[in-house]
């Protein structure tokens, strides 16, 4: 066996791999003896079948599946011995595609193949790289909606006679055939429609002031600002169909309800905060503006990373083996078309370039992840899901086993690591330039790019 090295350039190299019968002899004889041995062939008994009769029947098969193996084996420890930093997978190189072979047992054989290589660069953070952190402070109206939206969930439930802005209308929904009759066999549903979800300001305004028995012509689509999974909620139907609904339904008002905010009193604060722990409107003013503002952090840390992420990217220039990469792209994605590649392949470039300088970071940096931390991140992920179907959290000793099984899964577990990699990863830079903090109100926030 012969194995050896072409480089292309800096990015690209081909692999060259040599065979004679001396290769591969003894590991084809090996397989097909094992053959013999399992083989199930009327005219002989079990284990008994003749290893020639085998050759001459699955030889070609088995020399091609014993080839194959070789070459993977023989690659991947080639690439490993010459520390070789690969971009997607080796590839046949072209001309072997084209390559005619006899498959005789005494055929010498070449195989060709290309690989990317991975770019070579320096990172060089300092804290003279400078990025803005934002500090987001409530604004009046943020603060307005979340106290709004706490007295609600906490308020009482009315049944007015007419209904006003803000209420929810228990509702039959048939659909309406172009002429205005109702549509046989078509959608039906009885529904809860919101008020406040409708975009439409004149359909809202012509479901306001229904009593119940009410009936109106409702445009869905507009009412909904084409949203179909609203839509879709709504008539209990799939997304698909609720995107392609052209018709107009028939509204029936069956009640009219009414969320009533609650008071903003003793009983109310305690049920919030536990007793005592709040006694004023202004106490319970401070707290939701802490509770905004902490929810708000993870707006401003996203924003940061993001803009880490951008940073890297302009400060660290390198190349990648495009057209290998693409060509390897359409090589494991058998559906993927020209346009799509085309389209997306600047998205997949950005990623692969952040992947590879977040491992030199880490390389660099001597950063190590260890089992408590990414056991720790994945608690904590799981009881966030947990907490979002149930107010009260898990018992600590049921929310590690939880967690120990969570990670027993390798792809789940190693999800769980990119995670806690990126995290560190954003946490060393960030502890190595300099963080220019400045406050912006929320609203200010929410307008900034990216």
């Amino acid at each position: 066996m012969n194995i050896s090295q072409e480089k292309v350039d800096n990015l690209n190299t081909v692999v060259k791999i040599n065979l004679n019968p001396a290769d591969y002899q003894p590991r084809v004889e090996k397989a097909i003896k094992e053959q013999a041995k399992k083989a199930k062939i009327p005219g002989f008994r079990p284990g008994m079948v003749p290893t020639a009769h085998i050759k001459r029947m699955y030889g070609k098969s088995i020399l091609v599946d014993e080839i194959n193996n070789m070459l993977s084996d023989t690659l991947n420890k080639y690439l490993e011995e010459e520390k070789l930093e690969v971009l997607g997978q080796p590839l046949p190189k072209h001309e072997d595609d084209r390559k005619e072979y006899n498959w005789d047992f005494a055929d010498d054989f070449e195989f060709n193949y290309e690989i990317g290589l991975a770019p070579e660069f320096d990172i060089d953070f300092t804290s003279k790289d400078q990025i803005t952190q934002y500090i987001i402070k409530a604004d009046e109206e943020t603060l307005a909606q979340r106290v709004k939206s706490i007295r609600r969930a906490y308020g009482k439930m009315t049944n007015p006679d007419v209904s006003a802005d803000d209420d929810v209308l228990y509702s039959e929904l048939v659909q309406l055939s172009p002429d205005g009759s109702v549509f046989e066999d078509g959608i039906s549903n009885t529904a809860s429609v919101r008020l406040d979800l409708i975009k439409d300001e004149a359909i809202k305004a012509s479901l306001i002031g229904l009593k119940k028995g009410d009936e109106v012509t409702l445009d869905i689509q507009a009412a909904y600002g084409n949203d179909s999974a609203k839509i879709a909620g709504v008539l209990k139907v799939d997304e698909e169909t609720a995107a392609d609904l052209k018709s107009n339904f028939k509204l029936t008002v069956k009640n009219v309800n009414r969320l009533e905010e609650a008071d903003l009193n003793q009983e109310f604060f305690d049920k919030l905060f536990g007793e005592g722990t709040v006694t004023t409107e202004e106490g319970f003013r401070e707290k939701i503006t802490e509770e905004v503002e902490t929810m708000m952090q993870q707006d401003s840390e996203r924003k940061l990373q993001n803009d880490i992420y951008n940073y890297s990217l302009n400060k660290t220039q390198f190349n990648l083996p495009d057209e290998f990469l693409k060509r390897w792209l359409k090589a494991t994605n058998e559906k993927l078309t020209e346009e799509e590649l085309e389209s997306g392949y600047n998205d997949f470039a950005k990623n692969l370039k952040w992947t590879l300088i977040a491992n030199k970071i880490t390389k660099d940096g001597n950063i190590d992840i260890k089992y408590d931390e990414v056991f720790s991140y994945a608690k904590m992920s799981l009881d966030q899901q947990f907490r979002a179907y149930s107010q009260q959290s898990l018992p600590e000793e049921q929310l590690a086993q939880y967690t120990v099984q969570y990670l027993q899964n390798k792809e789940q577990a190693n999800k769980i690591f990119e995670e806690v990699k990126a995290v560190k990863v954003f946490d060393y830079v960030k502890s190595v330039i300099t963080l220019d903090k400045k406050e912006i109100l929320f609203t200010d926030f929410n307008k900034l790019e990216g």
